[in-house]
């Protein structure tokens, strides 16, 4: 979804793992936000440039259309004002990129219907009381927000539990059966 040679700014960048992959696939001026002092270090020890700052707060900060894509990766879920961040996303980049597990697939449902528990699966492997996760987004809930803040979705991809994209385009579907969903989005 990243075109070659893009300024990218990923939030949550966590050890760098994907603005390396980006640098060195996409050519892409990569830039990470982390709120973590080892993420920053992991990723300043990969010669990424990253600094140390929260997205909830600090994008404020960011001048209108600084980048071509922000990417949100495995975060929007973590942040405590997941609107805000969305809005600022949209206001300095171009474009946004936004990854998150649903947590509508029918085995969380299941899971937590059946015997009455937050559930452990692959895609959310920490137990409730440890995991950094403080927002539980389905895809319609993301696909509502969206629509809130007046983005247009340029682009969605849903995963189901092996990884494998959903051929299926009903949000319905994709609520039940996807595990993962990524999302372009644009003003």
């Amino acid at each position: 979804m990243v075109e070659h040679g893009s300024r990218v700014l990923d939030l949550g960048c966590g050890d760098g793992s994907l603005l390396s992959l980006l640098a060195d696939t996409r050519g892409v001026d990569a830039r990470g936000l982390e709120l973590s002092q080892g993420g920053v270090n992991l990723c300043v020890a990969r010669g990424l440039p990253v600094i140390q700052g929260d997205a909830d707060t600090d994008l404020a900060t960011y001048p209108d259309d600084a980048f071509d894509y922000v990417i949100l990766s495995q975060t929007l879920q973590a942040v405590r004002r997941p609107r805000d961040v969305l809005e600022n996303m949209l206001r300095i980049g171009r474009r946004a990129i936004v990854s998150f597990p649903n947590f509508a697939h029918w085995r969380v449902r299941l899971e937590l219907g059946l015997r009455g528990r937050m559930p452990v699966t692959e895609t959310l492997p920490i137990s409730w009381h440890e995991t950094p996760n403080i927002h539980f987004c389905s895809i319609r809930d993301f696909l509502d927000l969206a629509d809130e803040i007046g983005a247009t979705i340029e682009r969605g991809l849903v995963l189901d539990r092996r990884g494998r994209v959903m051929k299926d385009g009903a949000p319905a579907r994709w609520n039940l059966f996807g595990e993962q969903a990524v999302f372009l989005l644009k003003r």
